[in-house]
Formats: C-alpha cells, structure tokens, sequence
C-alpha cells in the first residue's frame, strides 16, 4: 500500500485541495511539506500528536518536512477555534517555547543535512515593512472571503480584533515565502486550518502564477466529538514534568472502547493487517488493546524503558504487577499526629484531591480504598506502621492512584 492509501486507510486525511497532484507527490516522495506550530507552551501536547506522526510517516515515505515554528505568528495569535484572544508572549518567551519544541520534535523527526528541515517564521516575518506587505501581498486578499472563513467564525461573536484578523494573512505569506525559498509545495494542517491553507495556495497562484497543494489532518476526537489530549481539563503534555510519563500512559489506557481502534490505527505504526485484526475484539480484550495503544505512544514519546515502568505501575492496581513504578508521594514524620494521619489529609497530599471537601466526598460515597480495602468514614486515620518499608496504596475512583511512603 502506498503512503496516501495508507493515510486514508487510518483515517487521517480529512480535506485535500488537489488530490490527484497530491496523491502523486506523496507517493513518489516530491513532496517538501510544512506543519506549523505556534509557541503558546513550553511543551507540545497529545494534541500535536497527529501532526508530528503525520511527518514521521510521509518522511518514512521520502517526502521531506518542514517544521515551522511559529515565533512571528505566536506574537498574533491563531483565532481558529477561540472565542477570545489568546494571552501575549513576550519574544523571550516564544524564543524558549520554540526551543522545548525543538528537543520534543527531534523524537519524532530526522533532521539534518538533505532531512528534515526546522525554521522559524521570525526570520522573515519579524522584518518586514508593512507598508510593502500591504503593497505586496493586500490585493490577493478579499475581506468579503476573509469574513466568512471558518477560522474567524467564533471570534466574531465577540468581536474579531484586527490583530487577529490579519494571521490568515502571516500564514499565507509563511507559506509564499518558503515555497520560492525552500520549494515547499504542500501544506498539512488541522481541519480547522483550511481557511488559512487556501489563503497561502491562492497567494501562490496569484503572485507566482504556480501551484501549491494543501491537506487537512482529521482533527482527534473522540465518541462525543470533543477534541482528545486533555485530561480533568488539564492538557496532557510531552513533556516528562508537566505529565509524567506513567499519567501519559495511563490517559491513553483509559481511553473510551469506542475510542481505542480508531486511536491505534491513527496514531501508532502498527501494521494495518494486524490493526484490523482487533476490530472484533470485545470485552477484555479491548483492554488488552488499551496497554498496546497505551504502550505504544508511550514508547514513542518518553522511551521503551519508561514505557515499561508505566504499563508495570499500572498493572500493579490491579493486583497483576509490581508497585515499584508506581507513581509515588511521600509523607514526613510532621505529616503525622500522635502516628495516625487522616484519610482525608492523606488524599490531598497525595494530590488525588484538591480541598478537603473534595476528599471528603470521595470517602463518603465510596470511592475510596487504601490497599484494596473500601474506606467510607471521612474520620478513618491510617497508622504510621501500617506504611512499613513499602509504603501503601492509596485509591480514588478507578483511575486514579498513588503509593504512599514515609520519609
């Protein structure tokens, strides 16, 4: 199977400008493609994932990316999708997000001489002279068009400022500026980036007289068709510090049966064949298809040895596995009174509840055990000695879990 019948057959490709041209640039590896991404974090997210497999598929195929990062256009502001203006960064800022990036991508991507490319649209976005942008590139922009494309459609219920108004104009002008500097002819995105592709293939066609080629990514969602990569709200980043890899694995293991298929066949590099074969399977099993999605991007983002320690933490609650790589919180000696600590106060140290309201609850309806054992008075107290040399399981819901230990 080809690369752009593979890319249909997972499910990744949602909108494409020219497909036959397309097919046949993917295919016979022609293609110099981009993929921006703007700076908003120190850390790309699982919702980046799509598009940094995305890369690593088509350069497996000969093709050669482009990862653009968004150091000018972090300093405007992506409206799509918004119903408010996102924060501003200052240009230190952006700089030291660009290059957490960097170091993430490098996972994913082969760069190096005649690979993959990294650049930044500062370079040339920071120094132009607005009156010759105007000059330029305005005439190829209809404001009538401008208006009505997806990508502005929620900001204008609360008002579309100017600023943002204009980064249909910044991505365009990206993708004319590399396409005579770089030959870069294709454009991938997130559905919600169409507008703005189309701005760039027409800016092409209309100043250069040449054409350039644009392709959608299925945006990741799940059966209710809200947006994946976030967790109780929280987003779930690559980076080890800000979600660790036991927690990245655990999202992933826990996500929805509806779900799991569809993951693996978009994000892993699991043969088709084999994917395929776990479309009957049902119960337990899709489970078991849970570990594999779980443990595959796992491995891909943070290692095959922390994967591991994640899948062995996970399994221990429930009782399969070794609680060693279990994720851990630590008591102090101050911690205690009269060697008894609450299960409430044990529930917010070990960060499984926010507030002591919280935790109560949690105990009160039974969502709570401490070693297997279902603890329901929000007065119960855990002995010091109780927590030995290996320390404790604690338990909220069933997900969430931690061992306890004792300095």
């Amino acid at each position: 199977m080809q690369i752009y019948d593979e890319l249909i057959a997972r499910g990744l490709l949602a909108q494409v400008t020219d497909e036959d041209e397309i097919r046949d640039l993917v295919n016979n590896g022609k293609a110099t493609f981009y993929i921006g991404f703007d700076c908003t974090a120190d850390s790309l997210t699982a919702g980046h994932f799509m598009a940094l497999t995305l890369m690593k598929r088509m350069q497996m195929a000969g093709n050669k990316p482009i990862a653009l990062i968004g150091g000018g256009t972090t300093m405007i502001g992506d409206p799509s999708g918004r119903t408010d203006m996102r924060k501003m960064l200052t240009r230190e800022e952006i700089d030291h997000n660009a290059e957490c990036f960097k170091r993430q991508m490098e996972r994913f991507i082969e760069f190096g001489e005649g690979k993959a490319m990294m650049l930044n649209n500062a370079d040339w976005l920071l120094n132009l002279n607005y009156v010759e942008l105007l000059r330029e590139v305005g005439a190829c922009f209809s404001v009538n068009n401008m208006l009505r494309a997806e990508c502005y459609k929620q900001r204008m219920e609360k008002g579309l400022s100017f600023l943002e108004f204009n980064y249909m104009i910044m991505q365009s002008y990206d993708f004319y500026h590399m396409f005579q500097k770089y030959g870069c002819n294709m454009q991938f995105g997130g559905d919600d980036q169409w507008s703005n592709m189309l701005g760039g293939t027409e800016l092409i066609r209309r100043k250069l007289g040449k054409d350039a080629y644009a392709m959608t990514i299925t945006l990741l969602t799940d059966s209710q068709g809200k947006k994946m990569g976030k967790t109780a709200g929280n987003a779930v980043w690559l980076d080890p510090n800000k979600t660790s890899p036991f927690d990245f694995y655990q999202y992933w293991r826990n996500v929805d049966d509806a779900d799991v298929l569809k993951c693996i066949r978009m994000l892993t590099f699991l043969p088709l064949e084999q994917i395929d074969e776990m479309d009957s399977w049902e119960g337990s099993k899709l489970n078991e298809a849970k570990e594999i999605l779980a443990y595959e991007l796992t491995s891909m983002v943070h290692g095959e040895e922390e994967a591991k320690k994640a899948q062995e933490g996970a399994r221990a609650v429930f009782s399969t596995g070794s609680s060693e790589h279990m994720p851990t919180s630590e008591l102090s000696a101050e911690d205690f009174t009269d060697d008894k600590i609450d299960i409430v106060t044990l529930l917010v140290k070990a960060e499984l509840a926010k507030t002591r309201n919280e935790g109560r609850r949690a105990v009160e309806q039974g969502g709570v055990s401490v070693d297997g054992e279902k603890i329901t008075d929000s007065k119960y107290a855990v002995e010091k000695a109780a927590f030995g040399e290996d320390g404790i399981v604690l338990k909220k819901g069933k997900k969430n879990f931690k061992k306890i230990c004792v300095k």
